[in-house]
């Protein structure tokens, strides 16, 4: 019902291959608990006209944040993946780990107050770093100082008392992609470029996270002729120190333009000032070609961009020129290039599709369900 498969009990049966009575007890129970409704009829089909079943919105939602360097995105989502509210507030880093999830979760219950009293279910967050999927500690994040080994998981779910997921701010986007394109791009690659550089991977559909889940890392790929700069990794040359947007600040101030942060980079760029056109079009290059490997590997249907960098005209001009010049033609012949459709909300919304998708496993309704019945019983 949730990938828009099933719409009936007759769907059902037929998907599943179970019979008309194991359907109908089944949803009559997923009804009883509040995970199932019915939402009106559907069309005949030469009999009595189905009742049309969807997931249950209901009263509760998750929280997906997606926190960067300075901000932090806050969406709340429904049972059914849609999103009821949302807000970007400003956040430091350097505050602390303990500090900032606190200061996310007093503002998502602010949200949720405000949304009509909603009660939050479960929270998600995405990290501007490497997450080990199977611990939720952040390793050796660039910019994250003090953030390096803290299993940030275990500080929100501390903070909150919910049940929690954590996730790379990568992976989360390339999620929230792949929802906002209607779940048909089996195979997409998504590149998060903003203050840093980062990758996600979906594969047959659901990210591709590796052994220890950070796969798509792509910032510390170090590149053929790049400028000796020294990178967090101790090396010279990798891709996040000489094409993010961190980078093109700091190339910029040394040149001697008037520059802060990256949006004064675009601002520039937007007034044909040419120091900023041509390091945005080189950092474009640089990035294109670390994923032309990438491309020509994995093979997707679907490259996007995202991210700050990616609103610039230049970047990606770069980015494409990069990947048609190294990659194969039979790569290149069907890929889709093409800039973000689901925007900042991105990765807030995908982590929180993720935190869904743990909350409604089979697995863990009918765990709940044997549970209850055991009370019952008892």
């Amino acid at each position: 019902m949730r990938a828009g498969r099933a719409q009936s009990r007759a769907d059902l049966a037929r998907l599943t291959g179970l019979s008309a009575s194991t359907v109908a007890l089944r949803i009559e129970e997923l009804i009883s608990h509040g995970y199932v409704e019915e939402t009106g009829q559907g069309e005949s089909r030469g009999g009595r006209r189905p009742r049309v079943l969807a997931v249950k919105a209901g009263g509760t939602i998750v929280a997906g944040v997606d926190l960067g360097e300075r901000h932090a995105t806050i969406a709340l989502l429904d049972r059914r993946g849609e999103i009821v509210a949302s807000t970007i507030d400003q956040v430091s880093l350097l505050d602390g780990v303990e500090s900032v999830v606190s200061e996310v979760w007093e503002s998502a219950q602010r949200l949720a107050e405000e949304a009509g009293g909603l009660k939050i279910e479960g929270i998600a967050m995405s990290l501007p770093g490497p997450v080990d999927s199977r611990t939720s500690r952040l390793l050796a994040p660039m910019r994250m100082p003090g953030w390096n080994g803290v299993d940030v998981g275990e500080v929100l779910g501390s903070v909150t008392s919910l049940s929690y997921l954590i996730d790379n701010d990568a992976n989360a986007m390339a999620v929230g992609e792949f929802l906002e394109r209607g779940g048909g791009t089996e195979q997409l690659v998504f590149v998060k470029a903003g203050s840093g550089i980062g990758c996600g991977i979906i594969l047959d559909g659901a990210v591709y996270r590796g052994f220890r889940g950070v796969a798509g890392d792509i910032s510390h790929v170090a590149l053929h002729n790049a400028p000796p700069v020294i990178c967090s990794c101790g090396r010279i040359g990798c891709l996040d120190v000489v094409a993010s947007g961190a980078a093109i600040v700091d190339a910029l101030k040394e040149a001697g333009a008037s520059v802060e942060t990256l949006d004064d980079v675009l601002a520039l760029a937007q007034n044909a000032h040419p120091k900023a056109t041509a390091l945005l079009r080189e950092a474009g290059a640089r990035t294109g070609e670390v994923l032309a490997t990438i491309i020509n590997f994995f093979n997707p249907q679907t490259l996007a961009l995202g991210g700050r960098l990616a609103s610039a005209d230049a970047f990606v001009a770069g980015v494409r020129q990069a990947l048609f010049t190294l990659c194969l033609p039979m790569s290149t012949d069907s890929l889709e290039i093409d800039v973000s459709r689901a925007g900042a909300l991105a990765g807030a919304r995908g982590v929180g599709w993720e935190m869904l998708e743990s909350i409604l496993d089979p697995a863990r309704i009918d765990a709940e369900l044997r549970f209850e019945e055991t009370t019952i019983s008892a």
